[in-house]
């Protein structure tokens, strides 16, 4: 049965790492406050995820083995391991057939998985689908939704410029970017020193913001998960000293407390960033931000007080930007407050888990939306 208040989801959550706090990344991270926030509005949702994660029963049909690497290997967020296609893929086709098995027990199901498979199986399973678009265009979910016939899954995309690099590739989707809890990201005081955390990776390119911090004469904070060892060591660790603190990956209340004790957080990424919750998140602290202008960002940068934004690289840019929004800072006692209030009203994760509730709504009483145009 399909309520309005109370909708029977299955959520699809990507196979790498567990759906758990501390998360590993912004995609975990998402699709955790996702679950949370559609149980906390009194939805029965079940999710799919790896072994670990928040939400799930231990030995269930939907706890999906961990990725285990060879010895000797070094785990990367660039690559899988031979146990993905072995182990994880295959128990994810188990617990799809579950699904396919109990199709009368679900309203819809929210698709995040970075794996074509859902797609390939959504016309099977007797459970309308809708998927969020996470990443760049990908070949194998090009020709999943091609081969579907109109018979699959429907499309959201995490930013403006996701989708119109999607529908370029002939998948149309609607746009519905990701949110912040403001009730966790709560306002910080601020400080003197800057702050950039995410990933440890070079597509994250972390290496910058020590660099643009030298340059500004600013105390830096790194924190996150290492996600490529080999950057980390060659890379990035050399780099550290009095000035430049690598801390590690923080439990949440942790990181907000760092992150709003902050002057600035620095965003730093080297490759077309689809959304980029790192900046919304710093500004629900009240802490501005300045970042590579890239993928999605600007896009936050748009419709944020407090964000500014440089070229690609520009570490000299970036060390000026910082500095001038740390002057406004000392010289406006309301701005911390306005970057807050701005970012809570655009990002707010409640609004968008409001708005997810119609996509889920009409998807799951057979209501196909209208196709986006397929070009940018």
């Amino acid at each position: 049965m399909i309520g309005r208040h109370r909708l029977r989801i299955l959520v699809i959550a990507p196979l790498r790492f567990p759906i758990a706090q501390p998360h590993a990344g912004g995609l975990e991270s998402a699709v955790w406050s996702e679950v949370h926030a559609l149980r906390h509005r009194g939805h029965d949702v079940t999710l799919i995820a790896v072994r670990g994660s928040d939400f799930i029963r231990a030995g269930s049909a939907f706890d999906v083995p961990p990725l285990s690497w060879p010895q000797g290997s070094s785990p990367t967020d660039q690559s899988y391991p031979p146990s993905y296609e072995e182990r994880s893929v295959p128990a994810l086709e188990r617990a799809l057939d579950e699904v396919a098995r109990s199709a009368g027990r679900y309203d819809v199901i929210s698709n995040h998985c970075l794996h074509p498979l859902p797609l390939q199986r959504a016309p099977r399973l007797g459970v309308p689908m809708v998927t969020t678009l996470h990443t760049p265009v990908d070949d194998d979910f090009v020709s999943a939704h091609r081969a579907a016939e109109g018979r699959g899954s429907v499309f959201l995309s995490v930013s403006e410029h996701t989708r119109r690099s999607w529908a370029r590739a002939g998948v149309p989707s609607r746009l519905l970017a990701n949110g912040v809890d403001p009730a966790s990201w709560v306002a910080g005081a601020g400080g003197d020193g800057l702050v950039w955390f995410g990933r440890v990776v070079p597509e994250k390119s972390p290496h910058l913001a020590v660099a643009a911090a030298r340059l500004a004469g600013r105390p830096l904070t790194l924190a996150g998960r290492i996600g490529d060892r080999e950057y980390a060591d060659q890379v990035l660790f050399p780099l550290l000293g009095d000035d430049v603190d690598y801390v590690g990956p923080l439990a949440p209340a942790e990181l907000v407390r760092l992150v709003g004790s902050s002057a600035v957080a620095l965003g730093t990424p080297s490759w077309a960033e689809p959304f980029g919750l790192v900046a919304p998140e710093s500004l629900m602290c009240g802490t501005p931000v300045v970042s590579f202008a890239v993928g999605g960002v600007p896009e936050i940068a748009a419709r944020s007080v407090g964000m500014s934004l440089v070229r690609p690289g520009d570490v000299e840019a970036m060390a000026v930007e910082a500095e001038e929004l740390i002057a406004t800072e000392r010289t406006d006692p309301t701005f911390r407050a306005r970057v807050r209030a701005s970012a809570v009203h655009e990002f707010s994760l409640s609004s968008r888990v409001a708005v997810l509730e119609d996509h889920l709504l009409a998807r799951a009483r057979g209501v196909v939306p209208i196709s986006d145009e397929l070009t940018a």
